[in-house]
């Protein structure tokens, strides 16, 4: 009930309106949905973007030192959204975020990924940090699946509690996979131009 209510909550404030470009909703493959991040709005638009059954089986990766921060800010993230909370300082062998990714996509969910890292402040998309690769490596028969949010950094810009009410668009893109050999430069930026292809879906 909670899960149902966060969802119709966040695309009512949000307006998304999903596209899928050359790809298809799923609610049974493993996939890693990755996307551009420019807001605290983006893990919770993308999710609710998903169709029931893919939203289902699908948690958003998330900052631990920021989402798990308070009782609240943790509730929120991961008994409403179902999140996978990891650590992005002091990482150690037994505090791996890549393998606590790995393990819970070999346990059957679906990730949802921001390689940027952090967010963008001015809406361009950064260079990738190395995570996604890392991980399609653990992971190769997952989906890799591109994703472009429009607008939200607009909705709930950085610094404010409540959102601006706007319309958003979410457009997944054709699924990738690291290909045999592939340098982990090379994989960064086709996985950052494959979420660029996606820009000029979001106005049609």
């Amino acid at each position: 009930m909670l899960r149902a209510t966060s969802v119709l909550l966040t695309r009512i404030i949000t307006g998304v309106n999903p596209k899928w470009v050359n790809c298809e909703p799923s609610g049974d493959r493993l996939r890693v949905y990755f996307a551009n991040h420019s807001s605290h709005l983006d893990f919770a638009t993308l999710w609710a973007s998903l169709p029931h059954a893919a939203r289902e089986r699908t948690r958003p990766v998330a900052a631990r030192d920021y989402w798990g921060k308070t009782r609240l800010t943790r509730a929120m993230a991961v008994t409403l959204f179902n999140s996978l909370l990891i650590a992005r300082e002091a990482i150690c062998r037994k505090d791996n975020p890549i393998e606590q990714m790995a393990a819970a996509m070999r346990e059957g969910h679906s990730l949802i990924l921001f390689p940027e890292g952090t967010r963008s402040l001015d809406g361009v998309i950064t260079e990738f940090k190395a995570g996604l690769y890392h991980l399609a490596n653990k992971v190769p028969e997952a989906e890799l699946v591109p994703v472009y949010l429009q607008n939200l950094n607009r909705i709930l810009p950085k610094g404010y509690l409540l959102p601006i009410p706007l319309i958003s668009s979410v457009v997944f893109g054709a699924p990738i996979h690291l290909e045999e050999g592939e340098r982990k430069l090379a994989f960064l930026q086709r996985a950052r131009e494959a979420v660029l292809k996606l820009v000029p879906h979001a106005n049609t």
